[in-house]
């Protein structure tokens, strides 16, 4: 919020919204180095230890997400086809990073959550041009090469200089002294950073975003319904497969949270002349952050209540 109200105020002064503006691309790149620096593909065979969990999580995340997103566009933003674009880039990338965090609030599975999150990474990295040449293609114009180079310099080279960054790093000072001092300021440098691209996006948008304050609000509506429905299929599956509680939780965590930052920045190359598709990417953190937060209040709830039905064993108060 002080990054936004920053931004606007910055973006009344001659002269900053265009210095806003090619800041963001950079300040975005720099906190996707942070995240995938810290990323672990060296964990990605591990996740085929529960492929009941790992395997319903990628059919929700990459078949019936992108679906949904496509059909909650349709009912709520079919005259707004820009906000329509963000929704779905919004929908169809599916956390790397802070799902981690609410996994572990809500005392689930964080080491099958984080097996689960470079499959998020590569699938998305693939899929994510797809999905919008097949969804977004007549909503606005789809330039493919331009996307294609956006994600290649948004996801492709930050992951490349992150994981040879680990490497090197591990190499030179050993993986406990990566685990122990460099990785505990990845985060607050990823924090600093999307707060940075918020209050760039909106230092060089603010007079757009003043002459149209209702599309932001009209973008909610789906974001809500979206993590209403996909909750309840957390719980339907959880249910249905028997999942423990630890894996309802990671379970629920991996097919709520999205990975707005990284469809910011691609969107932010992607579409320069499309300013409402990135604007509408910006309420994804904000909203997700305190639903998520919320959500994990509920999973506790159930937990101290011993309400779910798999596994009492891992049913306990946490100190």
């Amino acid at each position: 919020m002080i990054a936004i109200l920053s931004g606007l105020v910055l973006g009344q002064i001659a002269g900053v919204p265009p210095i806003a503006d090619s800041l963001i691309l950079p300040f975005l790149m720099v906190m996707l180095f942070a995240a995938f620096t810290g990323i672990p593909l060296s964990r990605l065979r591990a996740a085929f230890g529960n492929r009941r969990v790992v395997g319903s999580s990628l059919l929700v995340n990459f078949i019936w997400s992108p679906l949904l997103a496509v059909a909650l566009g349709a009912v709520f933003l079919r005259d707004h086809p820009a906000l329509w674009v963000g929704l779905i880039m919004l929908m169809v990338t599916p956390c790397t990073d802070w799902y981690l965090i609410f996994t572990d609030i809500a005392d689930g599975d964080v080491p099958l959550a984080t097996s689960i999150l470079p499959y998020n990474l590569v699938l998305q990295l693939i899929l994510l041009p797809l999905y919008l040449y097949v969804f977004a293609g007549e909503l606005v114009a789809l330039p493919m090469e331009l996307l294609i180079e956006s994600v290649v310099l948004v996801l492709v080279v930050p992951l490349v200089v992150g994981g040879l960054a680990r490497w090197a790093l591990t190499r030179q000072k050993g993986t406990q002294w990566f685990k122990q001092h460099f990785l505990p300021k990845l985060s607050p440098l990823q924090i600093i950073f999307l707060s940075l691209a918020i209050g760039a996006m909106f230092a060089s948008q603010g007079e757009l975003i003043l002459e149209n304050p209702g599309l932001l609000a009209l973008l909610a509506v789906p974001v809500l319904v979206f993590y209403a429905i996909n909750l309840g299929i957390g719980f339907g599956v959880g249910q249905v497969l028997s999942f423990s509680y630890k894996e309802m939780v990671c379970f629920n965590n991996t097919i709520l949270s999205r990975n707005s930052p990284t469809a910011l920045a691609i969107a932010v190359v992607a579409f320069p002349n499309e300013p409402l598709i990135p604007l509408a990417l910006v309420i994804g953190p904000l909203l997700e952050l305190p639903l998520l937060g919320f959500i994990a209040q509920i999973h506790l709830a159930i937990r101290n209540r011993e309400w779910w039905p798999f596994d009492p064993a891992t049913v306990f108060s946490r100190d």
